[in-house]
Parts: C-alpha cells; sequence; structure tokens
C-alpha cells in the first residue's frame, strides 16, 4: 500500500517517537515557566507542641505558632471544639476568652493553611485543660459601722468568689488614724484617734488565681467625736399589733443629739423617715406579709445603743360571721400579736370602750383596712339590741364612731313611731331579754359585696304590730342597699296552725342564733320569745342580686307539733364545703321514725340541711333521751354545733361534728353519716357532766367547753382513732350558762383560749347584775390562766351579756356589754350599752 502524508504524520508522532523527544519539550518548558520567579519555600510545619492549662473564670490565652509555607496563615479547628468560653482567632492563631465549664485533656485538632496556591497545611492534635474554677471574686461588704474617737473599734471586710486566701488593701483614701487593714484577714481594727465624717476609702481585693483576680469597693467610714454621755434609746409605742399595710406612728426618745436610725427586721414594710429626731414621729406603713417583726431605733452616734419592740402583723381579713367561720370553730389562727408572753398584767388590759344605744348581744364582728370616708380603717361592728347599728374605728382610742344608724328610722324601712319591741309585749313574763328586744342574732358581713345583713325587730306606735325585717347594709356608710330592707314573712304546709298551712309570727318567733352566709345566700333561723306558744323552728333564705333583696327557700322543722326553736345559746347554723347546714332543735316532738304521716317533725335533734332551691332533711341525729329531754325540759338544742377540721386520710372517719344540750351529753358524730335516731349512731358519747349552753371551740385538733357551773374543759382529739380524750381543764367554774370559748393562735403555735363570765346578766332570772370578766388560758394547757379583767379595777368591762362571746382580731379582744344598766330601760342609765375594746398596752 502507498504510504501517505497523513500516515506520514502519525508515524511521526507515534509513541515511540514522543518517548525521544517528550524530555525534551519538558526542558524547554521549564525554563520557560521558571524565568523571574524564586524557588518554592520549604513546607508549612506547626511548631507549637503543648497548650497551657487554664482555669474557669481566669482569663485564658495562648498563642499558636507555625513556621514554613507561605504567609498569611489561617487558622482552625479541623476536629474536636474548644472548652465552653474560648475561641480561636483565625488571622492570628491566638486561643483566647474566660473559660466557663471544665475540661480534662480535651483533645483538639488545630489545623493551619497557608496562602500558597496550591495552599499547604499541616494539622496536629494537642490536649488542653481547664480546671475547675470559682465565680468572680467580688467584695460583699457594702457599709461599714461608723466608730467613735478613743473606742476600740472592728470590722471585717468580707467577699466571695475567686481563690483563698485573699490579700487585702486600701488603693485610695486612707483609713483613719489609729486604724489598720490586716492584709490577710481584712480586719480593720484599732482605737480611732481623730474625728472622720465619712470618708471614703477604696479597697481592693486580690485572690490567689493565677493570674489573680482583684475586685475593689469604695465605702464610707465616720468616725464621731468622742461620747462623753452614754446614748439611749427608747421606742414608744412599745407594743403594736397591725394589719398588713396599716401605719402605726412611732417616736423614739434619745438623748443623742443626732437622732434614730430606723430599721425592721425581717425586712418589710416601709418609714416615713429613715432617721429622726428624739420625740418626733415617724410612720411605719406594716409589711404587706403577715409575720412577727422587730423594729429598731439605733444610735446614730453610738451604733452599740439601740431601742427595739415586737409587732405582730396579721393577714386577717375580717371576722365576717358568728364564731369566726362556717365551722363556728371559733379559731382565729392568724393572730401574731398575742401570745402567753404579752397576754400579761403588765401588758395587756383594756385600752378603751364605746357607748352603744342599748345591750349587744351580738358578736361584734371585724373588717380589715376598709376605706370609710376615703381613709383606711379598720372596723368594729356592733348590733344593739335598741335596734342601733354602729361602726367603730377598731383600734383608736379614745373611741372614734364612724357611722351610726337606727335599723328602725324612715331611711331602714321602719313606719314612723316603731321602737324596739318592749320585753313585757312578748313571752310569758320571764324577762330573758331586758329592756327591749331589736337585734340578738348575730349579723354576718358578705366581703365580696361589702354588705352586712341583719334582722330587727320592733313593733309599732300602737304596740299591736310587730315587725322583723332583713337588712342588707353597706360597710362603708349604714346606708340601706338598694331593694333592702324585706319585711319576714313565710308558710310552710303543716297543720300546727289547726288548717294545713303555718305562717310565720313576727311577736311570737325570735331570731337569737346567728345569721349563716353560705354560697351567696343568707340563712336565718327562729326560735321563740320566752317558749310562748304557739311558735316554731323556721329556716328561711334570702338572695342578694344588687338590687332585690328575696325570699328563698323555707322549711319549717316542727311544722305539725310546734316547739323545736332553732337558738342554740346563740350560736349560728355551720355548713360543710357543699354548702350542707348543720343546726340543733330544742324541745318539741320528734316524729320523723313514724311510718306515715305526720313524720317531719324533729324537736331535740341535731340537723343535716341540704340547701339549694329549696331546704330539705338530708340525715338527722335524735338522741336516745330525746323523749325525756323534750318532758323535763332538756334542750338538746341549747348548745351550738361546731364542725370540726377534716381528718387525715386513714381516719376510721373524715368528718365530725360536736353538739350537745342541756341533759350534759356531748355529741361527738359522723356529719358524712348522723345515722338516727338512738345513741348507738354517735361516733362517741361524751359525759360531759355539766349543762351546755354554749358553742365549743376547735384548734390544733383540741376541743375546748365550758358548762354550767363547770370548768373550761378540753379534749383533744386523736386523729388515728378518731375520738377525743379528756385533757386538762381550768380551775374556774362560771355559773349559767357558761361560756363559748374562742381561740386565737399563730397557726398551731401560741394559742390562747378566751371566755367571758358572764353570769352576772342583770335580767331576773340573773343570780346578780355585774360587769363581764374576760378570761385568758394557755391553749396547751387551760389549767394556766394567762389573765382576767376582774384583777384591775380599770380593766372593768360593762355589765354581763348572757351568751356573750368575745371577738379576737389584731392584736385585741372586743366585748360588748350592757354598760351600767342593770336591766332597766334604756334611758335609765347613762350608758345603756358598750362595747369595750381590750390588748396590747402601748406603753
Amino acid at each position: 500500500m502507498p504510504v501517505t502524508p497523513v500516515r506520514i504524520y502519525k508515524t511521526l508522532f507515534s509513541r515511540t517517537f514522543l518517548s525521544f523527544v517528550g524530555p525534551i519539550f519538558l526542558g524547554i518548558a521549564l525554563i520557560v515557566t521558571g524565568c523571574g520567579t524564586t524557588h518554592p519555600s520549604t513546607a508549612i510545619a506547626i511548631s507549637t507542641a503543648s497548650l497551657p492549662a487554664g482555669k474557669v473564670g481566669v482569663v485564658y490565652t495562648a498563642s499558636l505558632a507555625a513556621s514554613g509555607g507561605t504567609a498569611p496563615y489561617t487558622w482552625s479547628a479541623a476536629s474536636g471544639a474548644l472548652p465552653a468560653g474560648l475561641s480561636l482567632s483565625a488571622t492570628t492563631g491566638v486561643i483566647s476568652g474566660t473559660p466557663t465549664a471544665a475540661a480534662t485533656n480535651a483533645s483538639i485538632g488545630l489545623k493551619v493553611t497557608d496562602s500558597a496556591s496550591p495552599a499547604h497545611t499541616q494539622t496536629v492534635i494537642l490536649s488542653l485543660t481547664i480546671a475547675a474554677g470559682t465565680t468572680a471574686v467580688a467584695i460583699t461588704t457594702t457599709s461599714l459601722p461608723s466608730g467613735s474617737v478613743g473606742a476600740a473599734y472592728s470590722a471585717t471586710l468580707a467577699a466571695s468568689g475567686g481563690t483563698a486566701p485573699y490579700s487585702w488593701s486600701v488603693t485610695s483614701g486612707a483609713l483613719p488614724a489609729g486604724l489598720a487593714l490586716a492584709a490577710a484577714t481584712g480586719v480593720i481594727s484599732g482605737s480611732p484617734t481623730g474625728a472622720v465624717s465619712a470618708s471614703p476609702i477604696a479597697f481592693t481585693l486580690s485572690d490567689s488565681s493565677t493570674p489573680a483576680q482583684t475586685a475593689t469597693a469604695t465605702l464610707n467610714l465616720t468616725i464621731t467625736a468622742a461620747i462623753s454621755t452614754a446614748m439611749s434609746v427608747t421606742i414608744s409605742p412599745a407594743r403594736a399589733g397591725l394589719t398588713i399595710t396599716q401605719p402605726l406612728t412611732l417616736s423614739a426618745t434619745t438623748n443623742d443629739p443626732a437622732g434614730v436610725h430606723w430599721s425592721i427586721s425581717p425586712s418589710g414594710g416601709s418609714f416615713s423617715a429613715g432617721t429622726s429626731a428624739s420625740g418626733a414621729p415617724v410612720v411605719l406603713t406594716a409589711p404587706s406579709s403577715a409575720g412577727v417583726y422587730t423594729i429598731s431605733a439605733t444610735s446614730v452616734t453610738d451604733s452599740t445603743q439601740l431601742g427595739s419592740i415586737t409587732i405582730g402583723v396579721t393577714d386577717l381579713p375580717g371576722v365576717y360571721t358568728y364564731h369566726n367561720d362556717l365551722n363556728r370553730d371559733g379559731a382565729n389562727v392568724q393572730e401574731y400579736a398575742l401570745t402567753s408572753a404579752t397576754v400579761t398584767a403588765t401588758s395587756f388590759g383594756k385600752l378603751f370602750s364605746c357607748p352603744v344605744d342599748g345591750a349587744v348581744y351580738a358578736q361584734p364582728l371585724w373588717v380589715a383596712n376598709l376605706i370609710v370616708n376615703g381613709v383606711q380603717h379598720n372596723v368594729v361592728f356592733v348590733a344593739t339590741e335598741h335596734n342601733g347599728l354602729f361602726a367603730f374605728d377598731a383600734d383608736t382610742a379614745p373611741c372614734v364612731t364612724l357611722w351610726q344608724v337606727s335599723l328602725i328610722d324612715a331611711a331602714h324601712g321602719a313606719a314612723s313611731g316603731e321602737t324596739p319591741v318592749p320585753w313585757n309585749l312578748v313571752g310569758i313574763g320571764r324577762g330573758n331579754l331586758v329592756p327591749e328586744i331589736g337585734v340578738t342574732g348575730t349579723p354576718v358581713i358578705d366581703p365580696t359585696t361589702n354588705l352586712l345583713y341583719v334582722v330587727s325587730e320592733s313593733v309599732d306606735s300602737t304596740q299591736t304590730v310587730f315587725t322583723q325585717r332583713l337588712h342588707a347594709i353597706n360597710l362603708t356608710t349604714g346606708a340601706e342597699a338598694t331593694g333592702s330592707p324585706l319585711a319576714i314573712a313565710a308558710t310552710y304546709p303543716g297543720t300546727g296552725d289547726g288548717g294545713s298551712t303555718t305562717a310565720f309570727n313576727a311577736k311570737q318567733e325570735l331570731l337569737r342564733a346567728g345569721l349563716a352566709l353560705v354560697n351567696g345566700t343568707v340563712y336565718a333561723t327562729w326560735s321563740s320569745n320566752e317558749d310562748a306558744a304557739p311558735y316554731y323552728g323556721w329556716v328561711i333564705g334570702y338572695t342578694y342580686n344588687g338590687t332585690t333583696l328575696a325570699q328563698g327557700p323555707v322549711l319549717n322543722v316542727s311544722p305539725n307539733t310546734g316547739y323545736s326553736g332553732i337558738w342554740m345559746s346563740g350560736s349560728a347554723p355551720a355548713a360543710d364545703g357543699l354548702g350542707n347546714l348543720y343546726l340543733l332543735t330544742g324541745n318539741g316532738t320528734f316524729n320523723a321514725t313514724n311510718t306515715s304521716a305526720p313524720n317531719n317533725d324533729y324537736g331535740d335533734s341535731l340537723l343535716k340541711l341540704a340547701t339549694g332551691t329549696s331546704l330539705t332533711v338530708a340525715q338527722y341525729f335524735t338522741p336516745s333521751d330525746q323523749l325525756a329531754d323534750q318532758q323535763n325540759d332538756q334542750d338538746f338544742g341549747a348548745g351550738g354545733a361546731a364542725i370540726l377540721a377534716d381528718l387525715p386520710a386513714g381516719s376510721p372517719i373524715n368528718h365530725l361534728i360536736v353538739g350537745g344540750g342541756k341533759d350534759g351529753s356531748l355529741y361527738v358524730l359522723n356529719r358524712d353519716l348522723l345515722g338516727g335516731s338512738g345513741d348507738s349512731n354517735a361516733w362517741q358519747r361524751i359525759a360531759f357532766g355539766t349543762g351546755i349552753f354554749s358553742t365549743g371551740a376547735y384548734w390544733n385538733n383540741n376541743f375546748y367547753l365550758r358548762g354550767i357551773n363547770g370548768p373550761l374543759a378540753s379534749y383533744e382529739l386523736n386523729t388515728t382513732t378518731a375520738l377525743f380524750s379528756a385533757g386538762p381543764v381550768s380551775g374556774s367554774s362560771y355559773g349559767f350558762p357558761g361560756s363559748s370559748p374562742s381561740v386565737s393562735a399563730m397557726g398551731t403555735s401560741n394559742g390562747i383560749v378566751w371566755d367571758i363570765n358572764g353570769h352576772l346578766y342583770c335580767t331576773q332570772n340573773s343570780q346578780g347584775c355585774g360587769p363581764a370578766v374576760l378570761h385568758a388560758f394557755n391553749a396547751g394547757n387551760v389549767a394556766t390562766e394567762l389573765w382576767n379583767s376582774s384583777t384591775n379595777a380599770q380593766d372593768a368591762a360593762g355589765n354581763a351579756i348572757k351568751f356573750n362571746v368575745p371577738t379576737i382580731a389584731n392584736g385585741k379582744v372586743y366585748v360588748g356589754s350592757r354598760g351600767n344598766n342593770t336591766g332597766g330601760a334604756s334611758n335609765s342609765t347613762s350608758t345603756p350599752g358598750e362595747l369595750d375594746v381590750y390588748g396590747l398596752k402601748p406603753n
């Protein structure tokens, strides 16, 4: 085949040809590309072989180094991670920051990259340890005590954080002559030789870290001239009880011309001035948290000289109802001022009294921090048998009347000429209530609406038309609420009046028991005026919607046979958390066990009433001796009912209720299952031994009760067995009717049992006429009496009232009385009624 040009070309550039001439061309290329350049540098290498250790909280820095390659370099972490708080500079290779977490031999891949093209890199693995450290060092001393020339001085500077030991120094200013700073301890000591006024001194602290941490604080130090006379400080008042945020005016008497500094411990509240001159008033606004506080006034010149007092601050919002609450347990466990140490003859007594227009049978009620006429007051409300209603400042002596009204004037719904009911117009001549009948049952307060509900009783000018009214009264003014009052009238099916319906009779019925407010409904109950038939045990509910006061459900507990009054010696129906009412009835027929009608008459029984749109007897307990009680005037309902606190899980029963009457038996019942008729249904029957005309008090698993001519008895509840056992008793005995005790306490400590000996109550059946006597007993052992008002003449109360109950609130005890009236007409003496106020003596 002929050889073509193309083939010749391919042959020339065959593999053999190129292997011969290739090196020649490569040499030429190297010569051409190398013209005008330098030879390449050595390979890049990291010269850092290890990293220094660091410490948490201490500034850290370490520089990475490299050689060779082409600068500049770029640094990065190729693997692992730097400990928290540290970072690596990409341009400088510096690891820096303040470590926040410890690390032990943390393995970190560190990479350097040069600027050649292509770039050269090298990576090394280094370990880094960060030791556990402390928080930053800080000086915690914020002020230095003052000193005086010639007097030994010592103050210790304090610090936190860093690493001990510390070293102290003065870096600005100078210590006063005669004083020195110990570098190792931070103690400033010595005896100043010259006076200095608020000299600023900068103190610097260094710790033992590497590198060391430092902190500096500038503190003022004052050295006063030599004291030639010992300083003294006395605070007035010497003791007090306050509600939260209540103001108290204080003053300090001192011979220090510079005055005093004020302080409170624990911290809380505020002073109108931090420093005051001797005798100058300073107003303390009480703390917003309850507790016991110490108020101190410290001499400005000599800080070692101070006066101090202790005050109790309560967060009790009010005593709104009879015996404190719906349990009727009589316990105020938010009392911080009254203790066994403060209720003594030297520190406790009668503070003042407030005259009123009639005898005070109803328990006084109390409200904290109420705004009346634009000013904040603690207010005590008092209702009288003259149908008067009074609002007094609860703390101010002499007595300050905030407002007073008559519940039987035109503004309160009465017709012209109405008066309280003269005692001899009703009843059977016993004179149980003399000289008149107006407000007898304790009112109730609704704090959500600022309304006080109270029932008045009156007769017209002809003394033939009797009226009872339920009033809804504005707490701040005494005015009737819109749609109030409401005249009381009711009917209920029954044959007791000779037909098929019974009717409420305002003349025959007496509202002796207190009112109860349960789930927005006010419940009122009635008994009789001196057992004068016909009468019934009525229970009626009332509601108020802001514009209308309306009657609700009605129950007659003895509609066929009459009697069975609900009077409970002035107690009020109790209520549980489900809204069930509990009350006791007096003498009357019991026929609830009949198989046919009538079988809804409940004489001498404890009733549990279901409430709502109707009132029904849900359960009852009737003692085995009911018939004997009825026939011998031994009312089971002479005493009140008190619901006790729920028992802990695991107890045989969870809820108890206690009640008893004239026959001297005290019944402990399971209020979830009252059981019906017969003592065998009682959980426990206690032979109390004396007739009961009172409501017991319950506190800290102890039940307290005083019967006729008997001591104050205490019973301790075993929460495992749910049974009571007898405890200590007081050594004193009162005559008829005994008393209904109440308790003040600071939670489960500092319990005091208060009761009133009112057996000289000045009516026809009384053993005489004389002052009510207030007593205080140690609740842990009632055999120890702390105080009573008969010891000092200046503590005497007004003349006694039967069934009276004290009200304890904010370091004070309020007692209603008949003033200097001895049973005659209200205008027969200068003071027909009186509120007596006892409390901590200010000095």
